[in-house]
């Protein structure tokens, strides 16, 4: 069993830096957008971050949360011909890092873990799948978790038009109602991990 270090919530400090809206106005816009980037470039590829942390003992999934009802983990597309790790620790850092990108030092803020899962949009619709179905032969979107290991100690910077949350297992647990059927699903993807709760604030 794969072990992994997380820390207290009570080590990161949530900052803030610009609003980053989102691309798209509505799901049926982004399916479009879709549609329009799959005929010039082809299958879309996207990236997400579980970055976890620990709250009373117990571990928690740090989130996005926009317009308040809407969670998504941090993530976003990948350009053409960038690696899946690559990509995400330049995504992590606009969506978390510090504004300045000199400040940026993808070594340490980021330390990108073994992949979780994948995911398949077999059309231009919002349904994605754990697995490619039997008939589709060309995905819209392969999108793969990653997990992320992050330093004791951080200051996470949250666009001023979302909020960072941490979620409790138990909470994501069976609730695809709320969370979805990706995100519903981390609680199992990370019940192969034995984690080690790292209790002191580090200096």
């Amino acid at each position: 069993m794969p072990e992994a270090i997380i820390y207290p919530l009570e080590n990161y400090t949530f900052g803030t830096k610009e609003a980053q809206p989102e691309e798209d106005p509505s799901v049926s816009a982004r399916m479009k957008r879709l549609e329009t980037d799959f005929k010039e470039q082809g299958m879309r590829r996207s990236v997400e971050a579980v970055l976890v942390v620990h709250h009373h003992n117990h571990p928690h999934v740090l989130m996005l949360q926009i317009a308040n009802s809407f969670f998504k983990l941090p993530g976003h597309y990948l350009k053409p011909n960038v690696s899946e790790k690559e990509g995400l620790q330049e995504i992590l850092n606009l969506r978390l890092g510090p504004e300045d990108p000199k400040e940026w030092n993808n070594k340490e803020d980021w330390k990108i873990g073994e992949k979780l899962s994948t995911w398949w949009r077999p059309n231009f619709e919002t349904y994605m799948y754990p697995y490619i179905p039997a008939h589709v032969t060309e995905p819209k979107e392969k999108k793969s978790l990653y997990i992320v290991h992050l330093p004791p100690k951080k200051v996470l910077s949250v666009p001023k038009n979302m909020k960072l949350l941490a979620i409790p297992l138990f909470e994501l647990y069976d609730n695809s109602a709320r969370y979805g059927a990706q995100l519903s699903t981390i609680a199992h993807l990370l019940s192969r991990y034995d984690f080690i709760f790292e209790q002191q604030q580090q200096q």
